[in-house]
């Protein structure tokens, strides 16, 4: 099976998941975006209101700021691939529990195989403790580690910079660092590194917050 016919399995059986309780509340399902062979690889924490409407990730005020930090970093939503660790919304935007964060799981392993990014970016502390257990991303922010046979850097949700604004600065430099840390994964990895051009400058929050999700 080729990777873009496992994460089109996966989407499916996402698609009829009844495995825990978030299935009863939600409008669709939320698989993931992106191309089956991404180098980098974004996880954040779950669906939020408009994820739960349109099926799609980061698609809220959240998303419309990854979108810049991207941008800022010189790479597109066309160049990477953003799931969830969990792929129903949490009802109330609640944190995801125990049992459904484990029920998920067996879902994002397969798409990380079917992909196999060079880099994982977490976004929020669910998605960071997947690889660091216990850590704390005050500390472990924006440090890229391996982590098996890739390399996984532990980065603030977007959403913390719609909520805390001292956390902005962070986040921005966070994403700076991003293409010379994939190009470090590369040599690490054995594969050429590439120059990549900043696209734009990250603008103002958009203030379409309340429906996010606030998880980070």
């Amino acid at each position: 099976m080729s990777a873009e016919e496992a994460i089109f399995q996966i989407a499916e059986e996402v698609s009829t998941c009844t495995k825990c309780v978030l299935h009863e509340s939600r409008k669709k399902s939320v698989p993931g975006d992106g191309p089956a062979d991404a180098e980098i690889m974004f996880i954040g924490e779950g669906p939020g209101f408009h994820e739960n409407e349109q099926g799609h990730p980061f698609v809220g005020a959240s998303g419309k700021f990854l979108d810049q930090l991207l941008a800022q970093a010189g790479v597109t939503r066309a160049d990477v691939f953003i799931a969830n660790v969990v792929k129903c919304r949490p009802p109330g935007n609640r944190d995801p529990l125990p049992d459904e964060l484990a029920v998920c799981d067996s879902y994002l392993e397969a798409q990380i195989q079917a992909i196999n990014p060079s880099i994982i970016v977490t976004l929020g502390r669910f998605s960071m403790n997947k690889f660091f257990p216990g850590a704390k991303i005050s500390t472990v922010h924006g440090q890229m580690q391996k982590v098996g046979e890739r390399f996984v850097i532990p980065m603030f949700h977007p959403a913390a910079a719609l909520h805390q604004a001292a956390l902005k600065p962070s986040i921005l430099g966070d994403f700076a660092k991003l293409p010379d840390q994939l190009n470090a994964a590369r040599v690490a990895l054995g594969k050429p590194i590439i120059v990549q051009k900043v696209k734009k400058k990250v603008e103002e929050i958009p203030d379409d917050s309340p429906q996010q999700l606030n998880l980070f």
